[in-house]
């Protein structure tokens, strides 16, 4: 690979990153924090945080992106 194709590589991930930092804050900005189907068990001092319905969303948001980015 030449380092033309990895600095648009570099370029195409940092926008992706970007783009999933955004989407983050806006979750947290109108309260989805937990989306359905995320798991959340508490037990004595215990908490385990299972964030199934935030994965599927992220997953199918890249996708989307990276589809995008990709089909030429």
């Amino acid at each position: 690979m030449s380092f033309e194709t990895v600095g648009r590589l570099l370029l195409v991930a940092g926008a992706v990153l970007l783009l999933v930092g955004a989407l983050f804050l806006l979750l947290g900005r109108f309260g989805l924090e937990r989306l359905p189907g995320d798991i959340v068990w508490r037990g004595g001092r215990t908490t385990i945080y299972v964030p199934l319905g935030l994965s599927i969303l992220v997953s199918l948001t890249l996708t989307v992106l990276l589809n995008l980015i990709f089909r030429r």
